[in-house]
């Protein structure tokens, strides 16, 4: 059996896929898998993918399921994964030629140690240009709530997860004519319990397109409001500062709003805070209201 599985949920993302594909094939070390999760996709997505099964270079598995989303793909994909690792690349990324060379080297030296969830490490641009800081320097362990909140690191980082780990926690709500639950509320739990070896190598090439999430937020504050209002609980329970409760509150009130929960208070886990906030949730919510007008 492989160590890694590197897994994509894709929708319609044909047109890009082989960069992530000529990617793996590339791969200095083959110990791995690559799992699609066909997310409703109407294109040729499955064609496409056969070829490169027929191809035979590397370990190919894939799924098709109705459409549900970033998240929903990601349950479906920490069900079928059969791996010790799992690593997300989307679909519009791919992996440096040493990715899971350097992932499978950093693993084979802390992979016993069972109080880390995986391994933290670097996206990258095209150019070679780190997203946001680097890791710190002497820290080896450490959550993703000390790294952003103590040390102060930026960007978007790339997460190997222990799928055994993965597997203690709930997998993401699915609400019904709703696309996307952050995915950081499954990263969040598992802060509460683990932390991750810190490794500054660069796993993934990150590009994004015009129609991923990343640029689109805003307009997915209204498309998805209980996958944010779920999100907003979460922050707002395990939060270490009171600003940042504030902040989360604020959003928890424009993400009420926006599916007519009037009473704010019930399911919330912080009430004082979210009453103190909510003229500044009604501002936010009229905030983006008028953003996504434009």
């Amino acid at each position: 059996m492989k160590t890694l599985t590197v897994f994509t949920p894709s929708f319609n993302r044909a047109y890009c896929l082989d960069q992530l594909y000529n990617s793996l094939v590339q791969q200095s070390n083959k110990d791995f898998c690559w799992l699609i999760i066909d997310d409703g996709s109407s294109d040729n997505t499955k064609e496409l993918v056969q070829s490169w099964i027929d191809e035979n270079l590397i370990d190919i598995q894939y799924h098709y399921q109705e459409n549900q989303g970033m998240h929903g793909g990601h349950n479906s994909a920490y069900k079928l994964i059969k791996t010790e690792l799992n690593l997300c690349i989307d679909s519009d990324d791919f992996m440096p030629a040493n990715g899971v060379e350097l992932i499978l080297k950093q693993w084979s030296e802390v992979k016993d140690k069972p109080h880390l969830a995986g391994i933290i490490g670097l996206d990258a641009d095209k150019s070679g240009k780190i997203l946001g800081t680097k890791l710190p320097e002497g820290i080896e362990e450490a959550t993703l709530y000390d790294l952003h909140h103590k040390y102060k690191v930026t960007g978007d980082k790339k997460l190997v997860l222990r799928t055994s780990v993965v597997r203690e926690f709930p997998p993401y709500p699915i609400y019904e004519d709703e696309r996307l639950v952050p995915l950081g509320t499954l990263y969040l739990q598992i802060d509460q319990k683990y932390k991750y070896r810190c490794a500054n190598e660069v796993y993934c090439i990150v590009e994004y397109l015009e129609d991923g999430s990343s640029r689109n937020i805003l307009k997915q504050y209204k498309r998805s409001p209980r996958g944010f209002l779920y999100s907003r609980i979460l922050e707002m329970r395990y939060s270490k500062s009171w600003t940042y409760t504030f902040t989360r509150a604020m959003h928890y009130i424009s993400s009420c709003i926006f599916i007519k929960k009037w009473n704010f208070l019930s399911g919330n886990p912080k009430k004082v805070t979210t009453i103190l906030s909510l003229p500044f949730g009604i501002l936010l919510h009229i905030y983006i209201l008028l953003k996504i007008r434009k």
